[in-house]
């Protein structure tokens, strides 16, 4: 007999076995393939996450036996690939955002390319998300540069030349710490393409049309216009005090599963910290946090609602240059990663996602 309970966002509804990533709410806590996110922040860059999400799903030599020099060459290989597609996304996306560039840029990618695709779409993302920005910029794309990390050559290709060293670490902690998030909705989304056996490609830009949205990836400016419009310490409380009373939801607070703060806050916190020239805007941050909390506690008693990862992804992405109208574009640089394993997991071992509705409508008269 069909059930009618209805969960309209399936929350706490089990619907998969996964091997990929746990997401602990009550404890603030993410594994990721048996390991904390801190230790794989502090010791483990993006090629490095990706091989260990991928050991034993894809190809053994293509990821599988999780080697992350072989990852490192098949990104590499791939972003050179990619880099022939240029004429043809620079034609094809002319007044589009990052992120729509990159939605048609995945489109163009065929099911018959013989290059694996998980290392196709994980190479051609930064490829495409450097050329759009220079081409905003009226710069011409720059080839990419097959010795380089992920991190390393995307940043090289958006700047035309290598920065230093401290920066390309940041952006390759950011890319490890954002890689993989249980069951959320872009995820979900993939693996739910994925379980028809559309392909890797297809399910990856379902992926993305779902991070694109302002609940799930687009959220990441809206914290920069925010400490932008506060502008001072003084004016922080009686900024959120007046957000609150005209029911603005406050971008970087809360989260569907964390009742406490994101760990990711603080690994972002942490590599910010590490960069020259942010300490003034950091400590602005921190204290404009604080605010923000003192603030949830007086207006959503009984809330459990603390800093999420967007809060200080939007300052480490400032810090490194980034336009805010690529944020979401670039989450989408590392999260690609993680929807791949979850597509080679829900190949391997799952069915047609195909739950039941209510209906809830008119019936024919009698």
């Amino acid at each position: 007999m069909l059930q009618t309970r209805v969960n309209s966002g399936l929350d706490g509804v089990i619907v998969a076995d996964t091997v990929m990533s746990e997401v602990d709410g009550e404890a603030g806590r993410l594994i990721v393939r048996g390991r904390s996110i801190e230790e794989l922040a502090l010791r483990t860059g993006f090629e490095g996450v990706a091989a260990l999400l991928w050991t034993d799903f894809a190809p053994a030599d293509q990821g599988g036996s999780g080697d992350e020099r072989a990852v490192r060459e098949g990104f590499a290989s791939a972003r050179v690939r990619a880099f022939g597609e240029v004429p043809k996304l620079l034609a094809a996306t002319k007044g589009l955002t990052p992120v729509e560039g990159l939605r048609v840029g995945l489109g163009m990618l065929a099911d018959s390319e013989l290059m694996p695709h998980h290392y196709l779409v994980c190479g051609a993302l930064p490829v495409f998300l450097a050329t759009l920005l220079r081409a905003s910029e009226g710069k011409s794309a720059l080839a990419p540069d097959p010795t380089l990390t992920t991190a390393q050559d995307l940043l090289r290709m958006i700047r035309g030349k290598r920065v230093d060293a401290i920066f390309e670490q940041a952006l390759d902690t950011y890319l490890a710490t954002i890689t993989d998030h249980g069951f959320n909705a872009s995820t979900f989304t993939a693996r739910v393409v994925a379980s028809t056996h559309a392909g890797l490609i297809s399910s990856v830009l379902a992926g993305l049309c779902a991070l694109k949205g302002p609940l799930h990836g687009g959220a990441l400016g809206p914290v920069l216009d925010m400490f932008d419009d506060i502008g001072s310490l003084d004016r922080a409380g009686a900024w959120f005090d007046d957000a609150f009373s005209k029911g603005t939801t406050l971008m970087g607070f809360g989260h569907r599963i964390y009742k406490v703060r994101d760990p990711r806050a603080d690994v972002l916190k942490n590599t910010v910290a590490t960069l020259p020239q942010t300490s003034g805007r950091l400590a602005f941050a921190v204290e404009v946090e604080t605010a923000a909390i003192a603030a949830l506690r007086r207006h959503k008693p009984g809330r459990r609602l603390d800093t999420n990862v967007e809060y200080y992804t939007a300052l480490l992405l400032e810090a490194l240059e980034v336009p805010r109208s690529a944020f979401t574009a670039l989450f989408a640089v590392g999260r690609a990663a993680g929807w791949c394993a979850h597509i080679f997991e829900q190949e391997k071992g799952g069915r047609i996602i195909r739950p039941q509705s209510n209906y809830v409508g008119p019936r024919p008269a009698a």
